[in-house]
């Protein structure tokens, strides 16, 4: 190949098809490579065809097409597969070279990378890429970590291919050294969880006590998202409210298994929070509440067992509502709260420097979670100091606390229903602990003393104590 190409991509699913058409859309050349020749042919016969897009059929050829210091991408499956196509480029590649993992890697096996790359010479990102086949062809959230002069020599091409919020701002940006930018882009993958999740329970509230029907539900979430809920996940759901069934006729979210399934990051935000020692019950939750859903034999076999409560709804359906939108809207802040306390936590413990403003700037448009609420948590973070906790800025007090005569009446409305709600239980459970000054745990500390002699503080003076609690 004559002409040697900006910019180079190993791994042609849809996100990576999507990926190279954007970066070729904004004025990159681009070479690709797929480990199966067939599916590259079938690229470039769709897509190809008056594209600055170049196909290679060896690792070889793939390296040679590449200008020098070479940017490579790799958008295949997490786990050994990143590692065997590393191993393929090493001995290819030159000092300067950088190799860049867009997919969902676990963030200690970035920094395990970079560090074993770094000593060849090699220059790494772990490049978290939001917004599902849409975003990366349109325009993804972005959040790099790695080594930082090797973020610069693509920081042109990552900030040209990125979302744009409304303000015009790119949805991108370094977030610090080694597996930051996974580790962010795990925390978000968790709040989504727990966004999906808060939905989710807030529609079973709806349709179950309410006995709202699919337009009416349609037509609430499509109002919620004129207002403060404004975001993807509930006009999407307005959407999926309105879709019918082509071969039944019914409406098609009727017609799907009520049986959720999860690729991992939640799960590992939640491990990963509990060995940090932050705390995010509203995603435990929300993880919990997709493997109990798996659980569908055993649970329909236990509803023909297992009594509940014959509760009535005699209220006003409007009023309903509005209660739900606003419980919606606090478990949904508190939610968030978990997530940027934890990234904070990570943060200083790995020396990163994640600016959390950044973040939610980042997140603002391209991925998932995107949100009106994000602008307001943005700038919550721009303070000197920022806030220890989001609970604690004074617009995101102020939003909660006058939210939670509504909170606790859905909440106990549920109770009494018998309608599971595990997130948004969960985030007014964490907001009751949150500004609880003293806890029960004074008893749970005199238990674990009595049985397994592990000591106490004192609140009225200093050091470590032992109590012989029996004669």
């Amino acid at each position: 190949m004559s002409e040697q190409q900006q910019f180079g991509l190993i791994g042609l699913a849809v996100m990576g098809q999507n990926l190279v058409r954007n970066v070729a859309r904004n004025g990159y050349s681009v070479a690709v490579y797929n480990r199966t020749g067939a599916k590259t042919e079938a690229f470039i016969q769709e897509h190809g065809q008056g594209a600055n897009i170049h196909p290679t059929y060896t690792i070889e050829d793939f390296v040679a097409a590449l200008e020098k210091p070479r940017r490579i991408m790799v958008m295949v499956q997490a786990g050994p597969p990143v590692d065997a196509v590393i191993d393929q480029l090493r001995p290819l590649l030159e000092k300067g070279d950088l190799i860049i993992d867009g997919g969902n890697s676990w963030y200690e096996d970035t920094e395990r990378r970079m560090m074993s790359l770094a000593a060849e010479g090699l220059g790494f990102l772990g490049v978290g890429v939001s917004g599902g086949e849409e975003g990366a062809l349109w325009g993804p959230s972005l959040m790099a970590g790695g080594d930082r002069t090797a973020y610069g020599h693509v920081e042109p091409i990552l900030t040209a291919i990125a979302a744009k919020a409304d303000d015009g701002a790119p949805c991108v940006a370094y977030l610090g050294p080694g597996g930051a930018g996974h580790y962010v882009k795990m925390v978000h993958n968790g709040i989504e969880y727990g966004d999906m999740q808060l939905i989710a329970e807030a529609y079973d509230i709806l349709r179950r006590v309410g006995r709202l029907d699919e337009p009416q539900l349609a037509d609430a979430f499509a109002m919620w998202n004129q207002g403060e809920l404004e975001s993807y996940l509930i006009e999407i759901t307005a959407d999926i409210f309105r879709k019918r069934d082509d071969d039944t006729g019914n409406y098609l979210v009727n017609m799907i298994l009520d049986s959720a399934g999860q690729k991992g990051t939640g799960r590992w935000t939640v491990q990963n929070a509990l060995e940090i020692g932050a705390t995010v019950p509203t995603i435990f939750a929300a993880v919990n509440a997709r493997v109990i859903s798996s659980y569908k034999a055993e649970r329909v076999a236990a509803e023909n067992v297992l009594a509940g409560p014959q509760a009535e709804f005699n209220g006003d359906v409007a009023g309903l509502v509005d209660d739900v939108r606003a419980a919606l809207y606090a478990s949904k802040i508190c939610s968030y709260a978990q997530g940027m306390a934890m990234l904070a936590r990570a943060s200083k413990a790995h020396g990163w420097g994640v600016n959390l403003s950044d973040c939610a700037r980042i997140w603002r448009a391209g991925c998932i979670i995107r949100a009106a609420l994000l602008d307001d948590i943005m700038r919550a973070f721009e303070g000197d100091p920022p806030p220890a906790n989001l609970l604690l800025h004074p617009e995101f007090t102020q939003a909660v606390t006058s939210r939670q005569g509504a909170w606790r009446r859905v909440v106990a409305l549920a109770a009494t229903h018998g309608i599971p709600t595990p997130a948004m239980s969960a985030s007014l459970a964490y907001f009751d602990s949150y500004r609880t000054g003293r806890l029960p745990a004074n008893l749970i500390q005199a238990q674990r003393d009595y049985f397994g002699a592990h000591t106490y503080a004192r609140v009225d003076r200093e050091g470590i104590f032992h109590t012989e609690w029996t004669a």
